[in-house]
């Protein structure tokens, strides 16, 4: 086991959002994603354009059920449900928790890969099937395309790689460098990194997009883009 920051400590190659993870979750991605927060704020805004009465919105990947409860608080229309869903049981404590006073809002315990989704408005998934097996992730975004209504949106936001080596070696320098200005050490950023192998598993933007596109998604743009970090919006 090794520390990789805000009392976290991971193994080699086997990072886990589960055992004492929730506790220090929240305080450890808002260092190690930027503008972690904002991306919240900019989904929420967004949601504006695809929650109407009677909506069924999913947020796949929902770790401790910040942003789900976010989006609860702002709508205003009738009827609209929330589901929550994430494959740790640790995470799905701390997000019925949080969620616990709002009345539209289910937490689920599920495999992304495995469960089956109703007809929805909005899927959001917030830097989660970047963890998806690269062999299960065209089936997880055929999925989701089947389950929008039309008109529905898919807000994905990705861990994103460059589109070649010099790109890609520019961007992981600043990325650390991002850290480091975070406070973590060059021990803890390397630990980290250990972790992730085999675990985190991004594909470039263009990658991102031929999935969409292989799902059926035709309207797709980006609507965040900072470092190696990505969110895109895709219309059915």
């Amino acid at each position: 086991m090794a520390d990789v920051g805000d009392s976290i400590d991971a193994p080699t190659a086997h990072w886990r959002f589960g055992s004492d993870v929730p506790d220090h979750f929240d305080a450890h991605v808002r260092r190690s994603v930027p503008f972690y927060d904002e991306g919240h704020g900019l989904i929420a805004k967004l949601s504006d354009f695809f929650i109407g009465p009677d909506a069924l919105v999913y947020e796949l990947g929902c770790s401790t059920g910040t942003l789900t409860r976010r989006l609860a608080e702002r709508t205003r229309a009738e009827g609209v449900r929330f589901i929550a869903v994430d494959a740790e049981p640790a995470m799905v404590e701390v997000a019925t928790e949080r969620c616990r006073d709002c009345d539209n809002v289910e937490v689920c315990l599920g495999d992304i890969v495995e469960i089956d989704l109703e007809p929805a408005d909005l899927i959001v998934a917030y830097y989660t099937l970047q963890f998806v097996r690269p062999r299960f992730r065209q089936t997880v975004f055929d999925k989701l395309y089947q389950a929008l209504n039309w008109g529905g949106a898919l807000l994905l936001f990705e861990k994103v790689r460059a589109p070649d080596a010099r790109f890609q070696d520019a961007m992981t320098q600043l990325y650390a460098d991002f850290k480091q200005e975070q406070g973590y050490s060059d021990a803890e950023i390397l630990s980290k990194a250990r972790s992730l192998k085999g675990v985190l598993e991004p594909f470039s933007s263009q990658g991102n997009l031929d999935l969409m596109r292989r799902a059926g998604f035709v309207d797709i743009m980006t609507v965040y883009k900072y470092i190696c970090f990505e969110g895109f919006l895709a219309i059915k």
